[in-house]
């Protein structure tokens, strides 16, 4: 039985979405990389919760749905904390 070529195309939007969220979390990491480089240069304290507070603020005012504020919540600090994991795992740019 072949797959409906509706359901075939929304895989491949669905494929071509789910690359572009990868993309952006490479691009995150490297971004968080420079900053880590940044705050050890200076002597700063890497972790700021205030600023992750004011990060969750920021995208429950941008969000336009359908995702829910429960679920950017959740979606928010599981990208802190994939994001604090992959820094920690590797050496610092500067290092």
């Amino acid at each position: 039985m072949s797959i409906d070529p509706r359901i075939e195309s929304l895989r491949a939007e669905l494929t071509a979405n789910d690359v572009k969220i990868v993309e952006a979390v490479n691009a995150r990491l490297e971004l968080v990389a420079r900053l880590r480089a940044v705050k050890e240069e200076l002597g700063v304290g890497f972790l700021d919760p205030g600023r992750e507070q004011w990060l969750v603020e920021h995208l429950l005012e941008a969000n336009g749905g359908p995702l829910s504020d429960d679920g950017l919540q959740r979606l928010v600090d599981e990208l802190l904390a994939l994001t604090k994991r992959e820094v920690y795992e590797r050496p610092s740019p500067g290092a």
